[in-house]
């Protein structure tokens, strides 16, 4: 390694960017690697993530494709070999589809899902939190008297009524191609009021300050004063409720899919496989409805445990 010679040090370029080590000492890390829950519960996520990300390469077989199907294969016990040859680590379902492959599959249409309903919902309810929170009156009142009567019902039954009345409007022969988005929709629109009423409160405390004055006397827009100055400093609860909307969006949408509302059956989710497994549950078929129903639970919970240790990072009372 070279030496420079005025000062006995290596060179700069040696050295870590200033970027990667400002992020390995920070308080968020720092507290990250303190935690032993919110590590596993990371780990958890990315697996699960990864493997649904990747699941057509690491699926054992296509669990979609007619022509792969063998109903000599079903209802094969977990660890064994069907009639007809097949070997299945989880077992199989009636169709004789290998039910590791389904949940590989199912999971990347739940989180998904789960994933542009929750964007659509901070998206929406940020946007309306900043314009309610920084102009006031009239709009602030109407903006929030929704929330609070949204907050006032159940999300599953906001998002069923969203549902029903989205596919009354959309013709038969499109509605389970248009499933997936109406279904992000409806749970979007049942999850908004959330990031709403915590973004108007913060842009309430934030638009108080000097740094917003000093840039209205200098002209700057509303919009930019909004979505430039308020927003930045609104984004850490945000980011928390995200976190935890997330696991109650897959929640929601194994639900309207086990309810049957939900994506169709040519793109099944984990909801899917439960609400398939439980028809043959008390026949002795326990591995159909028991190994989705764990990695619905594991994602949702791991999900849950990452948002409630951001939550107490990003506190700094905690520190």
């Amino acid at each position: 390694m070279a030496i420079h010679p005025d000062s006995g040090t290596p060179p700069a370029a040696s050295a870590p960017p200033g970027w990667f080590r400002r992020a390995a000492q920070s308080d968020i890390l720092y507290s990250f690697r303190r935690s032993p829950v919110a590590m596993v519960a990371a780990a958890v996520t990315a697996t699960l993530t990864l493997a649904a990300l990747f699941a057509p390469l690491i699926a054992p077989y296509d669990p979609f494709d007619p022509a792969s199907l063998n109903l000599m294969d079903g209802f094969t016990r977990p660890m064994s070999t069907s009639m007809a040859g097949n070997y299945f680590l989880l077992g199989s379902d009636n169709q004789g589809r290998d039910v590791l492959s389904t949940i590989l599959y199912g999971s990347r249409v739940s989180l998904f899902v789960g994933i542009a309903a929750t964007l659509f919902a901070m998206a929406l309810g940020t946007s309306l939190g900043l314009t309610a929170g920084y102009v006031g009156g009239r709009i602030d009142s109407i903006i929030m008297r929704i929330a609070d009567i949204q907050l006032s019902f159940p999300a599953i039954l906001i998002a069923l009524l969203i549902f029903g009345i989205a596919r009354g409007i959309i013709p038969p022969h499109q509605q389970e191609g248009m499933a997936i988005g109406v279904l992000i929709l409806a749970i979007g629109l049942a999850n908004w009021a959330q990031f709403a009423r915590t973004v108007r409160g913060a842009t309430m405390v934030e638009r108080r300050k000097d740094y917003v004055a000093a840039a209205r006397i200098m002209g700057v827009g509303r919009f930019r004063i909004l979505f430039r100055h308020v927003l930045p400093n609104t984004l850490g609860p945000v980011l928390v409720i995200a976190t935890i909307g997330l696991a109650l969006a897959i929640i929601e949408e194994a639900t309207l899919s086990f309810l049957g509302v939900g994506v169709p059956p040519t793109q099944p989710s984990l909801g899917t496989l439960i609400r398939i497994g439980q028809q043959f549950l008390f026949s002795g078929e326990w591995w159909i409805l028991f190994f989705p129903a764990v990695t619905l639970v594991a994602l949702a919970l791991a999900v849950n445990l990452l948002g409630d240790w951001l939550r107490d990072a990003l506190n700094p009372r905690l520190r």
